[in-house]
């Protein structure tokens, strides 16, 4: 089992030989807040290898080999500070990681993707976008509306409706994109044209503690 732990409120990015300092998300601190989850504090996010960014391997039903590698993370389980595990449900609200706009919303195998842009841009004129996937969007979630850094835009996919056996949970992307590039080609094709969108590991944008369980969990 390996532990890691908040070392830097920074996020440092060498993209085009230009190294660029981003503040992380307080995701995490949020996801506590909206989910009322104070009562046992919150310890850490615990990942097995195959819910990480450019994974080759499934986390859930009997493993496998993915399609094509991880295209970000995903949050299934928490850990409290008494020592118990808890998964992610349907009811599950989901903070957006920092102030942006809907730019996108397009249906996954399990549920939305609401894909946002922020105002952060590169030495090369790329903009930033975070990527929410497998959620169920509130009403008022509506392309080009703007949402505050925290606020919360869904709650979580409910994968038993679907005859699913995978676990309810939230994928996050993140992604660096053209300034110019239209709102209205988005999609996960883009985000898997190398030659397009610039794919990065979310942990390096989002606050708080995490464990990597090998044996897995799911």
């Amino acid at each position: 089992m390996i532990i890691a732990s908040r070392a830097s409120n920074f996020v440092f990015f060498a993209l085009f030989e230009f190294e660029y300092a981003l503040k992380k998300s307080r995701f995490t601190e949020f996801f506590v807040q909206h989910n009322a989850i104070d009562k046992f504090g919150f310890r850490e996010w615990i990942f097995s290898p195959g819910m990480l960014f450019h994974s080759q391997h499934k986390w859930w039903e009997k493993g496998g080999i993915r399609r094509r590698p991880h295209e970000g993370l995903d949050f299934c389980f928490y850990r409290d500070m008494t020592g118990l595990n808890h998964s992610l449900n349907e009811k599950t609200k989901i903070p957006v990681m920092y102030e942006g706009k809907v730019a996108g919303i397009h249906d996954d195998f399990l549920g939305k993707s609401l894909f946002v842009s922020h105002d952060f841009y590169d030495e090369q004129e790329n903009r930033l976008y975070t990527i929410y996937g497998h959620t169920n969007p509130y009403p008022y979630v509506d392309i080009g509306r703007v949402f505050r850094e925290g606020e919360a835009i869904a709650v979580i996919a409910a994968t038993r409706k679907r005859d699913s056996q995978i676990l309810s949970h939230l994928h996050i992307s993140v992604a660096w994109l053209p300034k110019s590039f239209p709102y209205n080609r988005l999609s996960w094709e883009t985000m898997g044209n190398r030659g397009v969108a610039t794919l990065c590991d979310p942990l390096k944008f989002i606050d708080g503690n995490y464990t990597i369980d090998q044996e897995g969990i799911a």
